[in-house]
């Protein structure tokens, strides 16, 4: 069993994401879009894999187009849309249960992580963001003379 790193701000972290996903949530939900387009929370796996971060989140049916992906500060924000089918003749759903519309989640990156790395591949309606872990050099001391 490897030994993990204690992050005392973790749970501060996770508690900050689960409170961005509820405002969000609100927020669509009071911003007057179409009965069509329901809230649409798209599913993300997050987890390190060697010397990296994996972002993983699915976004069937949206076009690549229609995904962007930005690093703002020490945050990830993924943002697109699912567009629901428009035509002429619009057809008399029987049932209507899958959302569409727009969606913007943010997640706090972990420390140690290089933004300017990253890199994002699509694949069968996956979005993966890759995030490269910095070199985990050991770390040094330094001593600083006061003055005074």
């Amino acid at each position: 069993m490897g030994i993990v790193k204690w992050d005392p701000l973790r749970e501060l972290r996770m508690m900050q994401e689960q409170m961005n996903r509820l405002f969000e949530q609100s927020r669509e939900r009071n911003a007057g879009e179409p009965f069509e387009e329901g809230v649409w929370v798209p599913p993300v796996d997050i987890y390190e894999d060697g010397a990296q971060v994996v972002v993983k989140m699915e976004v069937p049916e949206v076009d690549q187009e229609d995904i962007a992906v930005q690093i703002e500060g020490n945050s990830l924000l993924i943002s697109g849309e699912r567009r629901l089918e428009c035509s002429d003749e619009r057809p008399n759903y029987h049932r209507l249960e899958r959302s569409y519309g727009r969606f913007r989640r943010s997640f706090v990156l972990p420390a140690g992580v290089d933004p300017e790395g990253c890199r994002a591949s699509f694949d069968r309606g996956v979005l993966k963001v890759v995030l490269p872990k910095l070199d985990d050099s050991p770390q040094r001391r330094i001593t600083v003379k006061v003055e005074g």
